[in-house]
């Protein structure tokens, strides 16, 4: 399958090289898409460095924005499969291959690498642990089905879903959201065990403060998906 990986990255200088020759020591037969989002250090600059295309945005459109250009770029490059890796340096590229694997011996249009599907060596903090948990049973119970593990960002789609997401994309933290819209929209979607790492240079983009937008905003933004796809 002809394969993209897509990189979100802000203001990721510190990582994004060594995020991006990972994947390429690990995965020869993808290629490698850095979508630069409105970085203001050198993300760009060690992005390209480092072998990647890169998509640099004049502004920053947050995640979701940046995800989905590139499902845009996947769509119109004709790719059948494409896979998120943040650019922080957590997600571990030599999943990769079992996950492809797994894709294609299966009907699945969506695989979430997980960190709680099955023992890992991952260990949130607690106040993130009662978040995923949360989160995690709001999505079980929208969709039937028990998931673990849904604030993930490694994701791996098919062509049918990389179209959809294409047309839309929750803006800001969409991977609660995306779950349930995949679902609603008759998607297939698993979750596969993954090792998943710590963040060692930068920070992350969630400050307490926005931790509590974030509950508020991701659940409406859910059940309104949720409600919207049943009609």
């Amino acid at each position: 399958m002809k394969c993209l990986i897509i990189v979100p990255a802000y203001n990721e200088e510190k990582n994004i090289y060594n995020v991006v020759t990972s994947i390429k020591d690990n995965n020869t037969f993808s290629d490698v898409i850095v979508i630069n989002d409105g970085s203001k250090d050198n993300t760009y600059f060690e992005a390209k460095r480092a072998g990647a295309e890169v998509i640099n945005l004049g502004e920053n459109l947050g995640i979701g924005g940046a995800v989905q250009t590139g499902y845009i770029y996947a769509l119109n490059k004709g790719y059948d499969v494409a896979v998120q890796i943040d650019g922080d340096g957590q997600h571990d590229p030599k999943d990769l291959e079992n996950l492809i694997k797994q894709m294609k011996r299966s009907s699945f249009d969506m695989i979430i690498g997980s960190r709680f599907v099955e023992k890992t060596n991952y260990i949130p903090s607690i106040f993130r642990a009662m978040g995923i948990r949360y989160f995690s049973k709001l999505v079980s119970f929208l969709c039937g089905s028990n998931y673990y593990d849904t604030t993930s960002g490694y994701r791996l789609i098919n062509k049918k879903a990389i179209e959809l997401f294409a047309k839309y994309y929750p803006k800001d933290y969409p991977e609660v959201e995306t779950i349930v819209y995949a679902y609603k929209s008759g998607l297939k979607v698993r979750e596969i065990g993954v090792n998943m790492r710590q963040r060692h240079e930068g920070k992350s983009s969630i400050t307490p403060m926005k931790s509590i937008y974030y509950m508020v905003k991701v659940t409406l933004s859910t059940l309104i998906v949720a409600q919207k796809q049943n009609y």
